[in-house]
């Protein structure tokens, strides 16, 4: 294989996933420097604006959200723009063939997400390693943070997943199918994409290596609900409630992190090697056992809408734009009735 061939594929006509992935950093970095600099402009006087006309607390919530919306849309706009004229894909090849089965997915990962969470918080309760020492927190303004908490989850959740997932996992797959077969490359691409989801998580507060190695355990019960459907609704429902749940509603930390407001407010009393510590559920025994429920009902569910259990061909064979296509798409805009035909 020359040095050509060893960065683009020309059956493909597009550069090899390795190349992929690194063109996608680039493009990330520059659009990051663009919106670092249009924030520190414009963000502050806004920001000191609205703490004039509705209060300090609830400026500082929307400055928050508005930074994490910030940095999910340019992660988003990047893969985006990435996809298109690098990987040549379509918006729907990373996981988001957005019809009526989608949307039920989506709602399963959302129902999954707070159903495993709460589960985790019972077994807690009931074994004494948690208690409950308080409501609603805090008392003012509760719900403008609540309300923001849920925006940044949803947004978190999207872009994550559409990054880790719905980028990286599918370029890698792609990559390694033709030397380690269909199964071999899922795989392969699965603990890649986990291992940076992990790393991605190890300088959070708090963070310990079991807390990294639960993390990377954790991209994987998401990765299943993507290798196993073809589509991101299962992950990106399932990451948006757990980090919910298990902040906004149970008062836990969140990968190490508070979230300034909670339903439930809880002091740990078990050993941090049941209930994670300062890190959150994830970090402990009983995060690892809600991992491992949430993967076999995702299976479970996989197998029940599809009525098999197997890898989704969309992992690992992209459907790539091609001229033909594009010139059709244009053609298909410009088409007008004949005159016998109009309405």
């Amino acid at each position: 294989m020359g040095p050509r061939a060893l960065l683009w594929n020309d059956a493909e006509r597009r550069p090899r996933a390795l190349l992929r992935v690194v063109l996608l950093i680039v493009v990330t970095a520059l659009l990051a420097v663009g919106t670092s600099l249009g924030a520190s402009v414009g963000l502050g006087p806004v920001r000191s604006w609205l703490a004039t006309v509705v209060g300090e607390a609830t400026a500082t919530t929307v400055s928050a959200v508005a930074g994490i919306a910030l940095t999910g849309g340019t992660v988003s706009l990047a893969v985006l723009i990435a996809g298109r004229y690098i990987d040549r894909r379509y918006v729907r090849d990373f996981g988001f063939r957005l019809d009526r089965d989608w949307w039920l997915d989506c709602g399963f990962g959302l129902a999954l997400g707070a159903g495993l969470m709460t589960l985790l918080f019972l077994v807690a309760l009931g074994a004494g390693w948690v208690r409950i020492t308080d409501t609603i927190q805090p008392q003012s303004g509760f719900l403008v943070r609540f309300a923001g908490l849920v925006v940044a989850f949803v947004v978190v959740g999207v872009y994550e997943e559409l990054l880790l997932r719905g980028y990286l996992l599918t370029n890698a797959a792609e990559g390694l199918v033709g030397r380690l077969g269909e199964r071999g490359a899922v795989v392969g691409a699965t603990i890649l994409s986990s291992l940076v989801f992990g790393l991605a998580h190890a300088t959070n507060p708090n963070a310990t290596l079991l807390s990294t190695g639960a993390i990377v355990l954790a991209g994987g019960m998401l990765a299943a609900g993507y290798v196993l459907t073809g589509e991101l609704a299962v992950p990106i429902g399932l990451h948006t409630t757990w980090n919910l749940f298990q902040g906004g509603v149970y008062g836990f930390p969140v990968s190490g992190l508070g979230v300034g407001a909670s339903v439930v407010v809880v002091e740990e009393t078990g050993p941090d090697l049941l209930t994670g510590g300062a890190f959150g559920p994830e970090a402990g025994l009983l995060g690892l056992g809600a991992m491992v429920v949430g993967t076999a009902a995702i299976a479970g569910w996989a197998r029940w809408r599809t009525g098999t259990l197997r890898i989704d061909g969309a992992v690992t064979t992209p459907e790539l734009r091609t001229e033909d296509t594009d010139s059709a798409l244009v053609d298909a805009d410009r088409w007008e009735p004949a005159p016998g035909e109009r309405e």
